[in-house]
Parts: structure tokens; C-alpha cells; sequence
């Protein structure tokens, strides 16, 4: 059984790319995605692996080998003697940014992915101050918690014009503040962000969001020149998806105590080595050469941070 929980917050800061590999359709190398929604994610296997390779570059000074193969286990030629104490959840979508006409830009989220975000938050003894409302805007409408996206009488979000809804402006408000407080990243650098998110945020109707999220990725071209003549290469066009600069994503952490006879430590202590690595910043996903991948993280609950 697990005895700790946490929630670990994926900020993106350049835009990501955790691909599936190739596909039939008009984006050669699209993201992974929910079966059942369509929603962007990030599998476990990707984040675990990151992390573990954070982990062990700290090897020897905020963890003995011994802790840093208890908890993410063994290497793979002897993965047979235990298994890693440190259990991680796939990387859900909390927040996805849309072009904006007033505001730049909009974070948006449905009340369908709210509430899958309360499921998994139950698990981390993170308290909360708000609850997600009844009910849910109508296709053409948004709930809003300020006037920094309204332009006219309308929110305008890509080519799509939105009824704005303020009956639900306190409670976003206090979602928002939540957000900010608890997922965001708390360098100075960040100040700013976690001041306008309450004011940027607002909740669509889940078909709405799907659809941005669906349709309102990045697409990036890329070539392949041949050396000599600086032409592109037969064959060598392709397009690539990438999660958009401010995306919020969170994923669930959970540990038992340790298996391996040489390290006794327990869940709540195995949660305190990941937060005392201290990552701030890593990367994930393809094209790292090309800065792409860079999140921020930031760890809450379990340990009340």
C-alpha cells in the first residue's frame, strides 16, 4: 500500500514534444493523447525516467546510491531483485493556453477536467478552499473570473467568439488564487504569471476545450537539407506537435516504503528525497538540442508544502 502522496506541477516553458511515433494523419509526429478524451498527456514511463535521471546525477550528495535505487529500482539487469519505491502517475492536462483577442492569451480548462483533477488531488492531502461549480457553460458560453479577456461583449478565443458568464467569478477567482498558490513555480521570474492567472483563467464547455486541445497545438515544420546542394532532401519535410509555452500539467507521486534490505526508509521519507532534490527545471521529450522540453516543476502536498 502507498503510505505517502503528492502532487507533482509540470509547467511548460518551451514548447513539448513526447511523441507517439509516426502517424496516418495531416501531423506526421503528433503528441500522446488520451484514448478515451483526446486530451494531451504525458506517460509515466516518461516521467519516471526523467526523474530518475535527475535523481541520479545527485548521487553522493543528496542521495546514496543505495536511496536512489530504492526508490526508482534496480538497474534493468537486476530489476528482478525488488521494485523502486516511488510510484508515478501519467501527466494530465490542467490548463491549456488559447490565442486570445483581449489578454493575449487564456488559460482554459473545462469543469469535465477540474473534477478529474479533484480525483487525483484527493490522493495528496492537498486542501483546498474551493470546489468545482454545478453545471457547466453552455457551447457558446465561458465563465470568467475578470474582464482582462473580454473584448466588447465577447471573449474571443482563436476565431471563436464566446458569451462571457460571471455568475462563477468568486469561485474562479479562488481557483485561480489556488493555482497560483500551490502549482505554479515560485521564482521571482514567475511573480507575474501567478498574478494574472485568476484574471486569465476561464472554464469552457468540455467539448470546446477538447476541441482546442485537439486543434489548437503547435505544429512545427522541419527539413532536411542535403549538405552539398542546400536543398531539401526527397522525402525530408515533416511536422511535429508540440504542447504550447504555458501549459500546466500535473502528475500524481506515490511511494511505499522501501523494498530493498540495504534502505529503510518509508513512503513519507521517499517523498522527501525526490522534494529535496530540488528540480526546479528539467526537460522532457524530443528535440532537446533545439531547446525544446524545458519545464518547470514544482511538488505539493503530502509533506504540506
Amino acid at each position: 500500500m502507498f503510505e505517502a502522496k503528492q502532487v507533482l506541477f509540470i509547467y511548460v516553458e518551451t514548447p513539448l514534444h513526447v511523441g507517439t511515433g509516426r502517424a496516418l494523419g495531416a501531423v506526421d509526429l503528433p503528441i500522446q493523447r488520451e484514448r478515451t478524451t483526446g486530451y494531451p498527456m504525458v506517460q509515466a514511463s516518461s516521467i519516471k525516467g526523467r526523474l530518475r535521471a535527475e535523481a541520479e546525477k545527485k548521487c553522493n550528495s543528496t542521495l546514496t546510491r543505495d536511496e536512489f535505487l530504492a526508490i526508482f529500482g534496480p538497474e534493468t539487469g537486476n530489476a528482478s531483485e525488488y521494485a523502486g519505491a516511488l510510484s508515478v502517475g501519467d501527466a494530465r492536462i490542467l490548463l491549456f493556453p488559447v490565442r486570445s483577442l483581449a489578454g493575449v492569451f487564456a488559460w482554459t480548462t473545462s469543469v469535465d477536467v477540474l473534477n478529474r483533477f479533484l480525483r487525483e488531488i484527493a490522493m495528496a492531502d492537498l486542501s483546498l478552499d474551493w470546489a468545482v461549480p454545478l453545471g457547466e457553460p453552455g457551447p457558446e458560453e465561458v465563465w470568467i473570473a475578470g474582464d482582462a479577456l473580454v473584448a466588447g461583449n465577447s471573449v474571443v478565443l482563436e476565431e471563436f467568439s464566446f458569451t462571457p458568464k460571471r455568475e462563477h467569478a468568486e469561485v474562479l477567482q479562488k481557483i485561480g488564487k489556488w493555482l497560483a498558490s500551490h502549482a505554479l513555480p515560485t521564482g521571482n521570474e514567475y511573480r507575474y504569471w501567478r498574478e494574472v492567472l485568476p484574471n486569465k483563467l476561464c472554464v469552457l464547455h468540455e467539448n470546446a476545450f477538447r476541441d482546442f486541445s485537439l486543434y489548437a497545438t503547435e505544429v512545427q515544420t522541419h527539413i532536411r537539407l542535403n549538405p552539398d546542394t542546400k536543398t531539401v532532401v526527397n522525402r525530408g519535410l515533416w511536422t511535429s506537435e508540440c504542447l504550447p509555452v504555458d501549459t500546466l500539467l500535473y502528475v500524481p507521486l506515490l511511494a511505499t516504503r522501501s523494498r530493498s534490505s540495504k534502505v529503510g526508509l518509508g513512503g513519507v521519507q521517499i517523498l522527501g528525497k525526490i522534494a529535496a532534490l530540488n528540480l526546479t527545471r528539467t526537460q522532457l521529450g524530443g528535440d532537446e538540442t533545439t531547446g525544446q522540453g524545458m519545464v518547470a516543476l514544482r511538488i505539493a502536498g503530502g509533506d504540506g508544502k
